[in-house]
């Protein structure tokens, strides 16, 4: 049975719905010009890189059909790669392969795909199948993240990743997206991965859900989600927040995940962040993000709008019930 909010309900609990996201802040915050430095994820890798934030290393780039033959004999020396599409959204169109079975390649999910399989999802993505705006694309080619250890019972079959929404340069709410055998390894929550909420203050989490709904632990592994506390938080927080300096944008989700040994790394900017966030979170985005303006105004500088943020947004309660 479907249990229907009123919208008097729904602004009192700050709830931010897709229309007021896309005209007031979205419209009002994010100059049409610096939208392609995001839609673009070569763009982004190489503005990363000149701030000398950490990103996945880049094999390659592919721009033309005539070069995906040469493309997969590159790829016959490596055992972990990701292909994805240049201007993709919403996880469509990325490819993982996890291992090597003699000349063929091995999925996050186990499935094996041999060398006709890369190339007709390469042509796929260059006739820009996954594209915003289904145009003509390029695809790109990734070394496999090697995350971070901790957290390898939080995801199942792919790369756990950790967005989080940055309006004005404040971090103003953050989830940590796990992979699920139902999710193919992505970690987009309407595919079937799980979010966690997180407490800006701590990186510990406060809720979880899975299709809308609340969830104890992973579905695969079992993992207990009201243990989990993030490493290196200290060090998201720092790195989403500057992604606005970088980007000339006032409200994006930064997409960052945790390496085995390089720590946080910029995975992917979002100049149109979902809103299932609020749903992870338990908690309306409209009031943090009215929080945020005064803390945007008034901090001194970049380290005093996050400190402010931890204190402002500080969760001292969780949704998990009590564990026997």
């Amino acid at each position: 049975m479907i249990r229907l909010v009123s919208p008097a309900a729904l602004r009192r609990l700050g709830i931010l719905g897709m229309n007021r996201r896309n005209i007031t802040f979205i419209g009002e915050n994010n100059p049409r010009r610096n939208y392609q430095l995001v839609d673009n994820k070569l763009q982004t890798k190489k503005a990363a890189l000149e701030r000398g934030i950490v990103v996945p290393e880049l094999y390659g780039v592919i721009d033309h059909q005539f070069q995906i033959d040469r493309m997969v004999e590159g790829l016959l020396d490596k055992t972990a790669f990701v292909i994805k599409p240049v201007q993709g959204s919403g996880g469509k169109g990325i490819l993982v392969i996890v291992d090597r079975d003699g000349d063929n390649f091995i999925k996050a999910s186990g499935a094996v795909v041999d060398a006709g399989a890369l190339r007709r999802h390469t042509s796929n993505i260059l006739a820009g199948l996954h594209s915003l705006g289904g145009r003509n694309d390029c695809a790109m080619i990734e070394a496999l993240i090697d995350f971070n250890p901790a957290l390898a019972t939080y995801s199942y079959e792919g790369v756990p990743d950790i967005r989080v929404i940055v309006y004005r340069g404040v971090p103003v709410m953050a989830m940590m997206r796990c992979a699920t055998h139902a999710s193919d390894g992505k970690a987009n929550l309407h595919q079937g991965a799980v979010g966690v909420g997180l407490d800006i203050a701590t990186g510990r989490s406060i809720a979880a859900v899975q299709h809308g709904h609340l969830v104890t632990h992973h579905p695969d592994t079992g993992a207990s989600f009201a243990s989990l506390r993030l490493p290196d938080w200290d060090a998201i927080l720092d790195l989403a927040a500057g992604c606005a300096d970088m980007t000339g944008l006032g409200y994006l989700g930064a997409d960052i995940v945790l390496d085995r040994h390089r720590g946080p790394m910029l995975l992917e900017l979002n100049a149109r962040p979902g809103l299932a966030i609020q749903v992870a979170n338990q908690e309306g985005l409209i009031h943090r993000m009215t929080q945020a303006a005064e803390i945007a105004a008034t901090a001194a500088d970049h380290a005093g709008r996050i400190a402010r943020a931890r204190e402002l947004f500080r969760v001292p309660e969780t949704a998990f019930p009590p564990e026997a």
